[in-house]
């Protein structure tokens, strides 16, 4: 009890907070919303991308380590290294049951980025891939 006001742990669990039907787009591009609703995982997958790990207000599980490779070389190994902190970033998707299976994989033309592609399985069962870049030095 909170303030003399009872507050149901359900009330912040309940599915129509976490429904994917109802997300405005993301772009990846700018960050910034776009006019279209989304009923993808896109928005979830950005953000643990993209958010330093730690740094969400909200939750302090969200996020990845990809901002500390980019002062990195372009060496092989900073690929293998960018493909598992996109693992560990997306995995609480697959924690809470917004995911079945997220395979990442890289691609590393050695031209100062690394490509991630992410492909991922909803709890429906339907699939989509992503790319997300990463800068390397």
């Amino acid at each position: 009890m909170k303030g003399g006001v009872e507050l149901s742990p359900r009330l912040f669990l309940s599915p129509f907070f976490y429904s994917v039907s109802m997300d405005r787009e993301i772009s990846p591009l700018t960050g910034d919303y776009t006019n279209s609703h989304i009923s993808t995982l896109q928005n979830a997958v950005y953000i643990r991308l993209t958010t330093p790990l730690g740094s969400w207000w909200a939750n302090g599980r969200v996020g990845s380590l990809l901002h500390t490779i980019q002062r990195e070389k372009d060496l092989s190994h900073v690929g293998m290294l960018a493909q598992q902190y996109a693992e560990e970033a997306l995995q609480p998707l697959i924690d809470d049951g917004r995911a079945s299976e997220i395979i990442v994989t890289h691609e590393q033309p050695h031209n100062g980025r690394v490509i991630l592609s992410i492909s991922v399985t909803d709890s429906r069962g339907e699939q989509y891939t992503f790319k997300h870049p990463v800068n390397v030095i």
